[in-house]
């Protein structure tokens, strides 16, 4: 009986590989294996290796962004605003530590080099990027500090990765009340 969504079965053990043992550690055979098709299967859906990381951390990106855009509210205040992204944040990677985890891989790799320092330098527009439309706002309105993009997103989010990895590794146990407390206190160190 054939399967329907090989490219499905494809992306979900790539993800499971990949955020376990990296990229060299996570040959297209090995993948193939795991997805329970042939090696030249997956070439069918994607033409690389490459493209296949790639599409992978679209498909985990836009899972995130959209779990962030529920209950996200434009007009509400800025401080409003900086909670829910936070909090999001932190509750759909404990939810998702597969997914936190192959975006550490990527953010930490070539490919999330390249991708960031496009981001930052605004050589593209990416309407999904709400933290960078957040950050120009709140320096406009003088809500946050005048600080670089880079220097506030490390601020605001670089103590949320470093607990997702440390709740991940079993080192803490992250429950609503501290995930809350934490963004509070990263709200407090961007704002003026």
């Amino acid at each position: 009986m054939a399967r329907p969504d090989k490219r499905k079965d494809i992306v979900r053990a790539a993800l499971q590989i990949i955020a376990d043992q990296g990229f060299h550690g996570a040959p297209m055979a090995m993948i193939a294996e795991r997805a329970g098709v042939a090696a030249g299967t997956i070439y069918c859906y994607f033409e690389s290796k490459d493209i296949l990381i790639k599409e992978l951390y679209r498909e985990v990106e836009g899972k995130l962004l959209e779990a962030l855009r529920e209950g996200y509210q434009t007009e509400r205040p800025i401080r409003e605003r900086f909670l829910h992204l936070g909090v999001g944040l932190l509750k759909y990677w404990t939810a998702h530590p597969l997914d936190f985890k192959y975006m550490e891989q990527f953010h930490n790799s070539p490919y999330g080099a390249a991708l960031r320092r496009g981001r930052f330098a605004k050589e593209f527009h990416d309407d999904d990027l709400l933290y960078m439309e957040l950050f120009e706002q709140g320096v406009s309105q003088q809500v946050i500090k005048d600080l670089p993009d880079i220097v506030l997103f490390a601020l605001s989010f670089g103590p949320l990765i470093t607990l997702a990895r440390d709740n991940i590794l079993g080192f803490i146990q992250l429950n609503d009340a501290l995930i809350e407390k934490t963004v509070a206190a990263c709200w407090d160190g961007i704002k003026r």
